[in-house]
């Protein structure tokens, strides 16, 4: 079995959620995504402003460059200190600043936070110097005038740096981004909790709003259920279950559904309704005829009986011929009672309960089966100390035993074991026919309780059976609220009437065998 075969399916109700929480996911993700890069460009946009302003400050106003000499001034004006813009007004502090000459950088440093008075040496300025690899690092920067972003070593992290020339020099000027990188951060953060927190509240709010929009579709399966439980099999059934009217509107999509539902519950109700009107009419047809036949068939019997023992002398082939009169209207006697006895356990009947015991009944039903099988091997096996009690119709079961015992006789050859069997229980009593035969076809199991089922040749008819027995079993053990069932297997087969209500005379029970 496939991963998919086995995982859960998901609820209508599951997947609406699931969709609209993903949905929302993804307008979030793109809107945090574009509010991020555009808070971002935002904050570039002002640090460069701010390291533009800077720089120039370092440089001080433009001057008109000779047409030959040095490419760079070297330096800002004698008795002036290079980096003293670091520590001007509305410097971040951090700030990197560094003098240019033709040979590269000539000093650089950054503003720290604090500030000294260097006493009769002149002001002091929080200036730090940098290291070689600090230095090399803002000396790759390029002399074009934009800003660039640089990662200075020893710990000092990334950089908005330009290069300004000026009346003073040549300056390359930076301020940290680390408050730029902070503010970013946080605002991811926020984003990602607040994105969270609103896929919280979309998920336990749309489960509300999704279970309170599938109401009505749940009242419409409560409604199928309802149809599903009843036992449309047999019998009249009143098929009165219908979505409500307001679940049924066709302007909605469930009301579709709703008013679909109520139309096919119409059509089978009528079909239901036709079929139990015709098997009414049959039901009383095969009553009736039943009923008219029996006593032309006693008329049948009478006569040819009266006539094979007149005084008239008949011909070999007259007494054959009344002997198959007799046995033919013998057997469909038969039938015909089987068939109005069908006829009254379907139209509901009721019979006659009163506690019955059943070891009398077995013993009585075997002693018949060993008189009508005499080359069949006979068991009883029953309870020692009492015997189950159940409240019954004692000559219904006693035909239910008998019929059992003669489908067992009938469809096995002589020689083959017969066993009955009593098996009390705490609310129920089972009572088992078991056999060595040939067993039964397993085509055959699903229907063997249905009329007129017929076997192949180890269980044909044979001896008149008229193939209504078992439907009568299962008539009788319907009737009486019990269950009955067949297990089959080549040289083991077990019929099992299980029959409720039980009650025993003594709690223990041990079992006796008699051959």
């Amino acid at each position: 079995m496939s991963a998919r075969a086995g995982r859960r399916p998901w609820s209508l109700r599951t997947r609406l959620v699931v969709a609209a929480v993903a949905l929302i996911a993804v307008v979030a993700a793109v809107i945090g995504t574009v509010t991020a890069i555009a808070f971002r460009s935002y904050l570039y946009a002002q640090a460069d402003a701010q390291t533009d302003g800077l720089a120039q400050r370092a440089a001080g106003p433009p001057m008109v460059m000779p047409t030959s000499g040095p490419a760079l001034v070297s330096g800002p004006a004698p008795g002036r200190e290079p980096l003293a813009f670091l520590g001007g007004p509305g410097v971040p502090i951090g700030s990197i600043g560094a003098v240019l000459s033709d040979d590269g950088v000539s000093s650089a440093g950054y503003s720290t936070e604090v500030a000294g008075n260097g006493g009769a040496e002149g002001p002091r300025f929080p200036i730090k110097g940098l290291d070689g690899a600090q230095r090399a690092a803002l000396d790759a920067v390029p002399r074009d005038g934009e800003p660039h972003t640089v990662d200075l070593p020893g710990g000092l992290g990334s950089y908005r740096v330009v290069f300004a020339q000026g009346g003073r020099g040549a300056f390359l000027a930076g301020i940290p981004l680390a408050g730029v990188e902070d503010a970013l951060s946080t605002l991811v953060v926020v984003e990602l909790s607040v994105t969270g927190a609103g896929l919280v509240a979309a998920s336990l709010a749309g489960s509300v709003l999704v279970g309170v929009a599938l109401r009505p579709l749940r009242r419409v399966a409560v409604t199928a259920r309802q149809v599903a439980r009843l036992p449309l099999h047999s019998g009249e059934v009143a098929l009165h279950q219908r979505v409500p009217e307001a679940e049924a509107d066709p302007r909605t999509e469930v009301g579709q559904v709703g008013a679909a539902l109520n139309r096919m519950l119409d059509h089978v109700h009528s079909a239901l309704d036709a079929r139990q009107r015709s098997e009414t009419r049959v039901r009383r047809f095969v009553a009736d005829a039943s009923h008219e036949l029996r006593t032309p068939l006693a008329s049948i019997r009478g006569y040819a009986e009266l006539t094979r023992r007149g005084r008239e002398e008949c011909g070999p082939d007259t007494r054959h011929a009344l002997g198959r009169i007799e046995s033919e209207a013998t057997r469909m006697t038969g039938l015909v009672e089987d068939l109005l006895l069908l006829a009254r356990l379907d139209a509901g009947r009721p019979l006659a309960y009163a506690p019955t015991d059943l070891v009398p009944l077995v013993v009585d039903a075997v002693s018949d089966a060993r008189a009508a099988g005499p080359g069949h091997h006979w068991r009883l096996e029953l309870p020692r100390d009492g015997g189950p009690s159940v409240p019954a119709d004692a000559a219904r079961l006693h035909q239910v035993l008998v019929n059992l015992l003669a489908n067992a006789r009938t469809h096995t050859p002589a020689g083959t074991r017969v066993t009955a069997r009593i098996r009390p229980g705490p609310d129920a009593v089972a009572v088992e026919i078991e056999d060595d035969g040939p067993g039964i076809p397993p085509a055959l199991l699903p229907t063997v309780f249905e009329r007129f089922a017929r076997g192949d040749a180890s269980r044909s008819r044979t001896a008149g059976s008229t193939g209504l027995g078992l439907a009568i079993v299962r008539a009788v053990v319907v009737a009486h609220d019990g269950e009955v069932s067949v297990e089959s297997a080549p040289s083991r087969t077990v019929f099992t009437v299980l029959l409720p209500g039980a009650t025993r005379s003594q709690a223990g029970h041990r079992l006796i065998t008699q051959p």
